[in-house]
């Protein structure tokens, strides 16, 4: 924590030492060298090539996916360019995956309950999946899932996918159904209602903690792009490739 204090500390003094940010940008400056977009608007784009160069390991690009279990193109999303960019990239890529998307919760005693887009299935869907990201190390936590949403049915094929994957079914079957699973799910929604800007539509992403219409499109269209763009050390060979548009689920 002190070094990466240091470290933003150092970096906030060379900017301000050779530039000078425009008055439109309204990112915090830990944020300015975070991905080329956010270095244009800021006019720093010149300065984070500098401070980056000399790097040929950085840090990994921070992508989230808000969605949920039963939105057709969540699915789409998550069996087309973010399984394409993980399989890829996962070397530069740290991703998070928040299963709650649309959904509302009402706290009842001690626990919660969830009223989600596509009905209760959906719900159970989304239980399940945070049982398996709380379960599972994460990259046998995502072939689980994407194997779940490569389905289009990921509750009846649960039990299937977790076995193939060598997921513990009772403990998930469990989890989802209990106090453990409703906490669970409960931190997933509080991570979705503390999202800024509020998401208004499923899937919705971040990069870097940063939300724009511009990245999420940039995500859509060509995600392993999007992460080897923002990559400040030397690329992989990986880099290349271009996928097509989504739709997506409006939020209601």
């Amino acid at each position: 924590m002190m070094a990466n204090r240091l470290t933003i500390t150092v970096l906030l003094a060379f900017l301000a030492a050779q530039s000078s940010v425009v008055i439109s940008c309204n990112f915090p400056p830990e944020l300015w060298c975070s991905s080329e977009e956010i270095a244009k608007t800021c006019n720093v784009v010149k300065q984070c090539a500098e401070w980056s160069a000399p790097n040929s390991v950085a840090p990994k690009v921070n992508f989230t996916l808000y969605y949920e279990s039963y939105c057709p193109d969540c699915q789409v999303f998550i069996s087309g360019q973010l399984h394409e960019a993980y399989t890829a990239v996962s070397d530069i890529m740290n991703l998070t995956m928040v299963p709650y998307g649309n959904a509302m919760e009402t706290q009842k005693g001690s626990e919660y309950e969830f009223q989600c887009q596509h009905g209760a299935i959906e719900c159970q869907g989304n239980l399940y999946e945070t049982c398996i990201l709380h379960y599972a190390p994460f990259p046998t936590a995502f072939k689980t899932i994407y194997c779940m949403e490569v389905s289009r049915d990921p509750v009846p094929n649960a039990q299937k996918c977790m076995e193939k994957m060598g997921v513990n079914y009772e403990q998930v079957f469990t989890c989802a159904n209990g106090s453990l699973g409703n906490s669970l799910e409960h931190q997933m929604a509080l991570k979705t209602d503390a999202l800024k800007p509020p998401h208004q539509y499923v899937p919705w992403v971040t990069l870097n903690g940063v939300h724009t219409e511009k990245i999420q499109n940039k995500a859509e269209n060509d995600l392993k792009k999007l992460i080897c763009d923002t990559y400040k050390g030397t690329k992989p060979p990986a880099c290349s490739q271009d996928k097509p548009t989504l739709r997506s689920c409006i939020r209601e």
